[in-house]
């Protein structure tokens, strides 16, 4: 699963758009104040977390994509 299937897959299952940010495809404008995050790192490995009172929070670490997106569609499921 890539970032814009697990998008499709989040949408598909009804988690709101709130509560999840995924960098590059899904942007919630205006920011929620809490969120679960995907992103890339500037090492390029893959990074899951949670977004709390203005500070990110790296929860894991993945070396590829698969494996980040089906952590946030744990998370968030």
């Amino acid at each position: 699963m890539d970032r814009q299937e697990l998008r499709a897959a989040l949408r598909t299952a009804g988690v709101p758009d709130g509560y999840y940010r995924i960098e590059g495809v899904h942007e919630p404008a205006p920011t929620p104040v809490d969120f679960l995050f995907l992103r890339r790192s500037p090492d390029g490995a893959w990074e899951t977390g949670a977004y709390e009172r203005g500070a990110c929070q790296v929860i894991t670490r993945h070396p590829g994509e698969e494996a980040a997106c089906a952590q946030l569609l744990r998370l968030l499921l």
